[in-house]
Parts: structure tokens; sequence; C-alpha cells
């Protein structure tokens, strides 16, 4: 068999998937089409003998008015720095061994969602908050 038809035939075999991985368009995000996904959230937190922990928190939001949508996918810098914020100030103040107020983070953050909007209709929804 000639060398360069194989190398040839080779080289469109291999790039095959990543063409039709870019002519599949825009990805679904996860959650749906209303949900807008948040970076994870970390805090410090001082635990028996000087050790630290960490308090991280999971969330998103489901906005289904499309033009909040576009001003919380505008206003994620902003939401991002008053979460951590919010979630470091919580987890210093934890004292060893107790559970995170998973109820009081949510009221915190969604109170903070709506502040930095201007208005409601993003609901804030929590994946998972771990301290380890």
């Amino acid at each position: 068999m000639n060398r360069r038809l194989f190398f040839a035939l080779a080289t469109l075999a291999a790039a095959a998937p990543a063409m039709a991985l870019a002519s599949d368009g825009e990805k679904k995000k996860s959650g749906g089409g209303s949900y807008v996904q948040i970076q994870t959230l970390l805090g410090a937190t001082i635990r028996s003998a000087s050790r630290h922990g960490v308090m991280s928190v999971d969330c998103g939001l489901d906005v289904p008015d499309p033009v909040l949508r576009t001003r919380v996918e505008q206003s994620i810098p902003r939401l991002r720095a008053a979460y951590v914020q919010t979630v470091q100030s919580y987890a210093a103040g934890l004292s060893d061994g107790a559970l995170p107020n998973v109820d009081y983070i949510a009221q915190t953050l969604q109170r903070q969602t709506d502040a930095i909007l201007g208005r409601p209709g993003a609901r804030l929804l929590l994946g998972s908050v771990v301290v380890n």
C-alpha cells in the first residue's frame, strides 16, 4: 500500500470525530435552558488544633425570564464575588464540628442575588454544602 495514501486516510480518520463535534454547534447546558451554573464557592474554616478546613458550596441560578437571564450572565462576576464573600465569612465563623445551616446560606445568597440584579426572578439552587 502506498504510504502517503495510508497516512492521508489515517489523518482523515483521526480528524473525523473532531469535525463531528465542531459541527454539533452549541452544547446543551446542564440543568436545562433556564439554568445558569455558578463555579464552586470555597470558604476557609478553622478546626481544632489550628488546622484549617474548607467549606465548599455548589450552586446555580434558575432564571426562566430570558431578559433577566441575560442580565444574570452579565452579572456573574458581581454575583460570584458577593457569594464568595458570604461563604467565606460564614465559614470563618463556623465552630469546629458544627454542621452548616443550609437554609441560612440559601436565604443569604438569594437576598444577595435579588439585590445585585435589582429585582426578584432568579431562583438560587443549592447543589451541595460540604465541610472538610
